[in-house]
Order: C-alpha cells, then sequence, then structure tokens
C-alpha cells in the first residue's frame, strides 16, 4: 500500500442559483493540488502551503480540522504530513476550502485502505467548512468528493444525491479579484422567506434537476433562476448586472452567483459558446476597471483524482 499520494482537488459551483446549501457541482479545469502522506507521528501537520497566504498551523487550516475529523473516526495509530499548492483563490466563491477540506480527508482514507464511505468523508470534510465559514455546509465539499452535481437532500441524516451531468454542459467562471468571505456574504441574507419566494424557489431546484437528468438544457436554463439569496448577495459583486445581462446575450443557459460570491458562473451548451460568454464577461470588467479571472470548463464528473 501506497504511503504517499497526490491529488488534484476540484473547484466547485455551490448553491447553482436555486439550490442555496444543497446544489453544488465540480469543475474540470481548475483546482487544487496536494501530497499527503503516512507518518509514523500521531496527528496532521501542514508542511508546505504555497499559492495563498493561509495559515498553515493545523487547528486553523481547513484541511488540517477535516484530517483531525477522519483520525478521531478511526483507529489508526500513526498521522499525516500535507502538502497543499493552492490553485484556487480563497473567498473566490469557488470552494477554495472545501477543495483543500476534502483533499485531505480523501487522500487519507485511500492511504488507509478506504475504511469510510463517500458520505462519512463529506462529513469529515464539513469541519473544514465549518472552520472557514462557521457553517458547516456541504454543497461543495459534495461534488469535489462525488464528482459531477450532487443534491444535498438532508443534513440531520446526511444524505447527498449524485445527479447526472449532460454531455455538452459547461461552465464559464469570472472572477473579479476581490475576496467575499462566506461568512460576511451570509451575515447580510435573510432568515426569513415569503411562501411565494419559497414556491417559485422549489420549482427552480425541481426543474433544475429535472432538466440535469433529462439533458433538457432549455429547463436548465429556465431554472437557474434565483429569488431569495441572489438579489441581495448581488450587491456586493462589481458590475454584476451587467454581467449577468452579457452573458445571456451571447449566449449562455443561466447565469448567477457561485457560491457566496464574488465568482459569477453561467452555464452553456457546448464549450464554443462557453468560450463566447467568457470574452462577452472579461469586456465588462475591462471596461469598468476591474481584475479578473476567468475559467472555461467542463463537468468533472470524477470528483478528487491522482495525478502524476
Amino acid at each position: 500500500m501506497k504511503n504517499e499520494l497526490k491529488i488534484f482537488c476540484p473547484a466547485t459551483i455551490a448553491n447553482i442559483s436555486c439550490g442555496f446549501d444543497v446544489l453544488g457541482v465540480a469543475l474540470d479545469a481548475v483546482g487544487d493540488e496536494m501530497v499527503i502522506r503516512k507518518t509514523a507521528e500521531k496527528g496532521i501537520r501542514i508542511t508546505k502551503l504555497e499559492g495563498q497566504d493561509l495559515p498553515t498551523e493545523t487547528l486553523q487550516n481547513v484541511a488540517g480540522v477535516a484530517g483531525l475529523a477522519l483520525l478521531a473516526a478511526g483507529d489508526y495509530e500513526g498521522g499525516f504530513d500535507i502538502e497543499i499548492y493552492k490553485k484556487i483563490k480563497a473567498g473566490s466563491g469557488i470552494g477554495s476550502s472545501a477543495a483543500s477540506s476534502t483533499g485531505a480527508v480523501w487522500a487519507m482514507n485511500t492511504l488507509l485502505g478506504n475504511p469510510f464511505s463517500s458520505l462519512e468523508l463529506v462529513q469529515f470534510a464539513m469541519e473544514g467548512e465549518r472552520l472557514a465559514s462557521g457553517v458547516a455546509h456541504a454543497d461543495n465539499v459534495a461534488p469535489a468528493l462525488f464528482g459531477g452535481f450532487t443534491l444535498v437532500r438532508s443534513y440531520a441524516p446526511l444524505d447527498v444525491i449524485s445527479i447526472p451531468s449532460p454531455d455538452a454542459l459547461y461552465a464559464t467562471v469570472i472572477h473579479p479579484q476581490i475576496e467575499v468571505k462566506t461568512s460576511d456574504s451570509r451575515k447580510i441574507l435573510k432568515t426569513n422567506i415569503t411562501l411565494q419566494d419559497g414556491i417559485k424557489q422549489w420549482g427552480n431546484l425541481g426543474g433544475l434537476v429535472a432538466g440535469l437528468f433529462k439533458s433538457d438544457y432549455d429547463l436548465i436554463g429556465r431554472s437557474l433562476v434565483d429569488h431569495i439569496v441572489e438579489p441581495i448577495r448581488s450587491i456586493l459583486i462589481p458590475g454584476f448586472d451587467q454581467i449577468k445581462k452579457v452573458a445571456l446575450e451571447a449566449g449562455a443557459l443561466g447565469c448567477g452567483i457561485s457560491g457566496s460570491g464574488p465568482s459569477i458562473f453561467s452555464f452553456s451548451k457546448g464549450e464554443e459558446t462557453a468560450v463566447k460568454v467568457g470574452e462577452a464577461m472579461k469586456e465588462v470588467y475591462q471596461k469598468i476597471g476591474v481584475n479578473y479571472d476567468v475559467h472555461v470548463s467542463k463537468i468533472n464528473t470524477k470528483g478528487i483524482k491522482i495525478i502524476d
């Protein structure tokens, strides 16, 4: 059995407009890399962290906290050293903390001979999300671990459903170079909604899931509407309304906030349209003077994977 793994941990889009805290999808074109190795010494140590200025203290690092949760649930007497190479910027809204949390527990579990199920790994990784945002949500960690689209049907007990991804579906994500902390963006949300808004949101969530199962791109597009969170969080994102407008005009099926922002995602049918959407998004930020990154990606249906 191997004592060391190098892995790719995918970025993720959470919420996906109408699925706040329950829907997520993994991306193929952007993600972190990690090296995890078994050690005789107990505990978790973050031995290297490159790409972002983040804490390496075990209890202050999401990979460390998630890894400790796994160790506490098992009978392994040793420990692990973790190297993290961040390619996903913290606070970008595409699952930076989830990538580190899930990568750590997935690799540890693999090195130990897979004593834990994928659902148990989600629960361990959620402890990393609790550290990052104050809430142990699973809408980023679940797709990172399962791959593709996932629906968190229930948190108590935890129940994660895999949803198929249409073959021609592509995501375009633009990240304005500002940071929006998930913990801060949660503070501005309403804790109560009207029955009317709830009904509209439930209809869109059902429609989106049905559209994914049926590979019905028009239904997917009609369902990518958020009546509850987007109207509030969008005020934190520069140029959001204009970005959404030009994305739809360029052929996107739908467009919304990725996670807690500030990244904005869109889905398109086919790579050509997804690239065209990205170009339209870029022009908006170039005109208003906002620095940005753009990612065009197929859906990652496998989740975390071992790399050379």
